[in-house]
């Protein structure tokens, strides 16, 4: 395994090396050749730390002062949906993100419609903070000025590069509303004709810095723009999430994109012959090809710094509950629960949604009856998933009612939580045949209504084999779960016990039927012990009288903070007698 890392360290070293190098006869000033060489990340969302599929920032600052060490003419940008997403960098709205960065020494960023997701007037606190020029040329302002720096040339050896912003339209409704509220999203394409024409004279080379994307189903790419712009040599993109390997070419203009989640990071060569470029390639540097790289530990250190100053912030109290809100893995992955409820309830606060369903598998803790935390807030949802809006059919929300309660009573990660829902689960019938009576706002769904749905952006995108939502277009994109439950809270100050059921449980195989055979003696029914699944209509006394206990028992053993709130579906514990 050492022999292969190091071999691997070594032709790493070489492809950054060799493929950006220029010989000291080809960089001759009387022959006028040399590479301009581009490192480039795109959406982000604040993945800081390296994992088991992304680079990372410290093995990325690295990786830059490996390349500049080859090639010292290397520019280093960033497409957009940096300081949002993670709680590294909600907690300090972006600023976290702008300290790191600032670490690595980024020369410019444009922002994507996350990067608003604190507000455009933060966003343009946070480019008075950042150390690179944040640049859009097509963000406009109530009186027609623009909210950003539009563009900057650098000098690289003589050679100058004009670099502008472009960011996509869909941050109209792809952030909350409020956050964009009196600014306006030019058409991409006249934005970027108008920066051709301002740089045609003051640059050699033309670089579009861009948050559009290469998807079909939006109807401003960055392809549009390199077809109907002509003038621009590359186009730095984002938005889509596209892994091009190579880049795609449209006209003249080069188009180079990365994927996602630092799981890449890009490189574009430039050829040059005295100030003209005479070819350009793009390729990905992968994750598994830093395998062996060293994270750089001032990076490291810095992130390390971060995370311990939040310490004071995520003990901030945002309100409290008078009962423990029920996150274990095995209620919330078999039935609903009060934390389930709340988490729903906070989505459809935010959002105005019909309809709000998010996974069990996302729950990932409790929290006891008393005072509430950020901190305990983010532990319970730790994914960072932000919460989208779509326009779906009622019969695709009974599909995935149905889905998700397929393995009912046994655990499922994708089984749902609701708010704005009520529905039957009849446990005795065949997966795909268990969901009835469904009830939107206390009305009975129709198939083909299209109602808004509130889910997390993992089950939007098909995650958890919600598929029936993937195809569907997002029509907003809203704050993270967390965020969103922490600002619920606060607003609302407590949690308080309810008899609220948004799940009926029955089971119509498991009728009581005669038996000819003599029953059980007593003390045998009373033996039995493990698990028993809430029906509806059970109380803690019914079920303490089933098992020949008393409730008091099962209250302590169950650590319930609230003996009347138990919901159909929840586990509950039950010794031998």
């Amino acid at each position: 395994m050492k022999k292969r890392t190091a071999w691997l360290s070594v032709m790493l070293t070489l492809f950054i090396g060799a493929s950006t190098a220029v010989p000291a006869s080809a960089a001759d000033a009387t022959s006028g050749t040399a590479t301009i060489t581009i490192l480039h990340t795109n959406d982000i969302h604040s993945r800081v730390e390296e994992s088991k599929e992304g680079i990372g920032y410290a093995k990325l600052s690295t990786l830059i002062k490996q390349q500049k060490a080859a090639n010292p003419s290397t520019l280093v940008l960033d497409a957009g949906d940096t300081f949002h997403g993670q709680t590294i960098a909600n907690l300090e709205r972006g600023e976290s993100i702008v300290k790191i960065m600032n670490s690595i020494g980024f020369d410019a960023m444009e922002p994507g419609n996350h990067d608003f997701n604190y507000g455009s007037s933060r966003l343009v606190e946070l480019s008075g903070k950042a150390q690179f020029p944040i640049l859009s040329a097509n963000v406009k302002k109530a009186d027609g000025t623009r909210l950003l720096k539009p563009y900057i040339i650098k000098d690289v050896a003589g050679v100058k590069v004009g670099i502008f912003g472009l960011t996509t339209p869909e941050t109209a409704y792809k952030t909350h509303p409020n956050n964009v509220k009196g600014l306006t999203f030019a058409d991409p394409v006249a934005e970027a004709k108008a920066m051709v024409n301002e740089l045609k004279g003051k640059a050699d080379i033309i670089i579009a810095l861009a948050h559009l994307g290469i998807d079909k189903s939006s109807v401003d790419t960055s392809a549009k723009v390199a077809e109907q712009v002509p003038g621009i040599d590359v186009i730095i993109d984002g938005h889509s999430h596209s892994t091009l390997e190579h880049g795609i070419t449209v006209g003249n203009t080069l188009i180079a994109q990365t994927g996602e989640y630092s799981k890449n990071i890009g490189k574009v060569d430039l050829q040059l012959d005295g100030k003209t470029i005479k070819s350009k390639t793009a390729s990905l540097i992968t994750k598994p090809a830093t395998e062996s790289v060293e994270a750089d530990p001032a990076v490291l250190s810095i992130i390390d710094e971060i995370k311990k100053s939040q310490d004071s912030i995520l003990s901030q109290v945002v309100g409290s509950s008078a009962m423990k809100l029920v996150g274990e893995r095995e209620v919330v992955r078999a039935g609903e629960s009060n934390l389930g409820h709340l988490i729903t309830d906070a989505m459809l606060d935010e959002t105005g949604a019909d309809v709000a369903l998010t996974n069990g598998g996302g729950i990932r803790a409790s929290i006891e009856a008393g005072q509430i935390t950020k901190g305990q807030i983010i532990t319970v949802l730790p994914f960072g998933n932000y919460i989208q809006t779509k326009k779906v059919k009622g019969s695709d929300i009974v599909a995935a009612l149905e889905l998700g309660v397929s393995s009912y009573p046994e655990p499922l990660g994708g089984f749902p939580h609701v708010g704005g829902v009520t529905f039957t689960l009849d446990a005795g019938k065949p997966s795909g045949q268990r969901v009835s009576d469904v009830l939107v706002k206390g009305q009975p769904i129709e198939p083909d209504k299209d109602y808004v749905l509130a889910t997390n952006d993992f089950m939007a995108a098909g995650g958890d084999q919600y598929t029936m939502f993937k195809d569907y277009p997002i029509a907003n994109d809203f704050s993270s779960l967390e965020e969103s439950v922490i600002a619920y809270l606060q607003k609302i100050g407590s949690v308080q016990p309810s008899a609220d059921s948004r799940m009926k449980v029955i089971s119509s195989a498991s009728e009581p039927q005669p038996a000819p055979v003599k029953p059980a003696a007593p003390a045998e029914a009373q033996a039995s012990s493990g698990v028993y699944i809430v029906q509806s209509g059970d109380s803690l006394w019914t079920i303490a009288r089933r098992y020949g206990t008393q409730w008091e028992k099962l209250q302590e053993w169950n650590q319930l903070a609230d003996p009347n709130l138990i919901f159909p579906g929840q586990k509950i514990v039950v010794p031998a007698s």
